[in-house]
């Protein structure tokens, strides 16, 4: 007779952490927790096997609840149930029609606002016949330059219904005027027109490497325009702090949120400095973060970073409610690979899934060819649908804080808010963001803290699947339409010209008190990116700095199959290796299988085989594979005995080098005597290896050389 109430107590009690913790480390015969089931993150957080109540914040910590300070659970009490996300997707094609297709397609397709990326000419506060721009022209992003522009742009597009966020570097001024002109012109009334102008000259800095303005100019233009937006339109803001710039250069997830934070009080005593009160300043202020493919830790940051800011506004005099982080949040670029770049698809999934679960209020779902150029209609519609199907079919935002009650994620939230909080007060001591950045203070910190990580890429210990993992040599390249760029910079040319007037709404912005307005009333009457940027004062002074370098993870072994692809153009076949499989397949199989990836990983073709009964049967086979690189596989049993003839005898069948895959461990000496050059091993130097073979075989310049010219 079955119980009236089902219970499994009795037959799986209770167990403590103690009970479990020696269990588990019976199994790990001797070596202890910490040495094999902790990991750790770059920010020096120990990530533990499991995590129980006894990890439970304390009542000295408390993260509130959602809609209340500090915001770790979300900005908003009902987070994204009501309204779901603002999907807001990037456009950044330089030829105006292609990009108001594409956006018509985006809207259509389930896009709630856009990102407007203009080209670095625009970016710069120049136009198109300007001999500065020369180079600039059409370079990643759109050829805007007036209001006649982002109108033929947004076409068929009702402005009162989608946001419009800007990225137009050192140029949000003249861009914003622009923005805002084509609202009046579209008779979108201030209540129903929202955007973002992003202004955020330090991170333009930092990545450009220099500014058409002195750095005071450029906040004080920042403040002028945040006040004026405060004033008259209340569903827009002026001011972003974008942590791109740092993410992509190597930055670790508490540098990132310390350096967004130390941003965002720089611009507060810029904008406070305006006559803006806190609670307006900050809200004057939108935090973009690029995630990446740790998926707990990109979470963490974000609720981390809600947690830093509601304490600096808090600290600052302001209410308790101006310290809800406004957070856009886009797929980080420096994960996403040229190669394999289906596999990007998953990688934006883990991103746009954090974004969620971490209470983004917007996330940007990156397209997976991105890294390939423009993306195509196809790509923009899977990159919309991933960002739609984790809402409206696997309906994350349908809770309120999804991460919420996990002992794992709030503490792994305290300790990275931890770790920002000292990032930001380091920024603070050593002066500021601006001193910081401009002494090149923040850039030693990032390349310090990107260095572990350039080795564990470099080790294969953190693995890039398609690339330096389970790559595939033969795979077809996805190709995408060359851009005309003669075309589209003649046509951007011509409609300037025609444009250009002199008009006297000009003077005003450089002699009247009201400069965004008149900024605004001159781009109504036609005047271009350049001339509101030079009625500014843009090229009177300059800010420079060495721009901080964008470390894509992929880039190092990418690089390697490049020169494979050029290699194999000019001599009509890749480099090869030829595997020496010896004994039975249950001996060589697990080496052999790492030896493929391991050389594939470098754009070598490698030669294989079934196995081989002797040396002498291996090396003939060896001489007629073509190969000058052999890689002899099998198990530690038979090393010891099949090595030093068989390295012998490939030598003698013509191997430059010979490569034995295992660690030689006390053997080293003596197979290095018999003939081996190299050793492959997990937790060898995987990139420094293949480098030193493509050398080797002439596909990459010799170092000598390299260092002679």
């Amino acid at each position: 007779m079955l119980p009236e109430k089902l219970t499994i107590e009795d037959e799986f009690p209770p167990v403590g952490y103690d009970q479990w913790r020696a269990l588990a480390e019976a199994d790990l015969k001797g070596a202890t927790l910490e040495q094999k089931l902790v990991t750790h993150t770059y920010d020096g957080v120990d990530i533990q096997p499991i995590y129980t109540r006894r990890d439970e914040l304390g009542p000295n910590e408390p993260i509130g609840l959602p809609g209340q300070p500090p915001f770790v659970r979300g900005a908003t009490a009902t987070g994204s149930v009501r309204d779901g996300w603002d999907l807001r997707q990037e456009h950044a094609h330089p030829d105006l029609k292609v990009t108001n297709q594409a956006i018509l397609d985006d809207l259509e397709g389930g896009a709630t606002s856009i990102r407007l990326r203009f080209d670095a000419a625009a970016r710069n506060g120049t136009d198109p016949d300007d001999t500065a721009a020369d180079a600039l022209v059409i370079q990643d992003g759109l050829t805007a330059y007036s209001v006649d522009d982002l109108d033929k742009a947004f076409g068929g597009v009702q402005l009162s219904l989608i946001g419009v966020s800007l990225e137009a570097g050192v140029a949000f001024v003249p861009a914003a005027a622009m923005q805002v002109s084509l609202w009046r012109r579209r008779e979108v009334k201030v209540d129903q027109a929202r955007g973002a102008f992003n202004a955020d000259p330090l991170a333009v800095l930092a990545s450009e490497g220099q500014l058409p303005v002195s750095t005071s100019a450029a906040l004080k233009l920042l403040a002028e325009m945040a006040a004026w937006t405060a004033q008259n339109y209340p569903h827009v803001t002026a001011v972003g702090v974008d942590t791109s710039v740092y993410h992509h250069a190597g930055a670790t997830a508490a540098q990132d949120i310390g350096f967004a934070v130390a941003s965002g009080v720089e611009y507060l005593r810029s904008v406070t400095a305006e006559g803006l009160h806190i609670d307006a300043a900050a809200r004057q202020i939108v935090f973009s973060f690029s995630l990446g493919t740790h998926h707990f830790l990109a979470i963490a940051k974000l609720r981390a970073a809600r947690w830093l800011w509601s304490r600096v506004i808090e600290a600052a005099g302001g209410s308790p409610a101006a310290g809800a982080m406004h957070i856009n949040v886009s797929t980080s670029k420096r994960v996403l690979t040229q190669r394999d770049p289906y596999v990007n698809l998953l990688r934006n999934t883990v991103a746009m899934f954090a974004a969620g679960i971490g209470g983004a209020n917007s996330v940007t779902s990156v397209p997976f060819d991105a890294m390939l150029g423009s993306p195509d209609r196809f790509s923009r519609r899977i990159a919309r649908n991933t960002a739609l199907i984790l809402q409206d079919e696997a309906h994350l935002n349908r809770v309120i804080d999804p991460a919420g009650g996990s002992w794992f994620l709030d503490r792994l939230t305290k300790e990275i808010a931890e770790q920002g909080w000292k990032v930001f007060q380091e920024v603070e001591r050593t002066g500021g963001m601006l001193k910081t950045l401009t002494s090149g203070w923040i850039a030693g910190q990032i390349e310090t803290a990107f260095a572990p990580r350039a080795k564990n890429i470099a080790l294969r210990k953190e693995g890039i699947t398609g690339v330096s993992e389970f790559p595939d040599v033969g795979e077809s390249q996805i190709s995408r339409a060359q851009v005309d760029v003669a075309a589209i910079r003649a046509a951007a040319i011509e409609r300037v010209k025609a444009a250009r007037k002199k008009l006297p709404s000009l003077k005003q912005i450089a002699t009247g008190a009201n400069r965004m307005e008149s900024a605004i009333a001159a781009a109504g009457e036609g005047a271009t990116i350049g001339q509101i940027a030079d009625a500014l004062g843009f090229g009177q002074e300059s800010s420079e700095i060495p721009p901080l370098e964008t470390r894509y993870f992929a880039e190092p072994f990418e690089k390697l199959r490049a020169a494979s692809d050029a290699w194999q153009a000019t001599n009509g076949r890749r480099p090869t290796v030829f595997l020496a499989n010896m004994g039975p397949l249950a001996h060589h199989t697990a080496r052999a299988t790492y030896a493929k990836n391991f050389f594939e990983a470098g754009g070598f073709e490698v030669v294989t085989s079934g196995g081989f009964a002797d040396a002498p049967a291996a090396a003939a086979a060896f001489g007629r594979s073509g190969a000058l690189i052999a890689v002899i596989c099998s198990s530690d049993k038979l090393y010891p005995e099949i090595v030093p003839p068989l390295a012998a005898q490939l030598k003698a069948a013509g191997a430059r080098s010979v490569v034995l895959a295992g660690n030689p461990g006390a053997n080293e000496q003596a197979w290095r005597s018999a003939g081996v050059d190299q050793f492959i091993f997990i937790k060898c130097d995987v990139l420094a290896t293949l480098r030193e073979l493509l050398q080797e075989e002439g596909v990459l310049p010799n170092k000598v050389l390299n260092a002679s010219s």
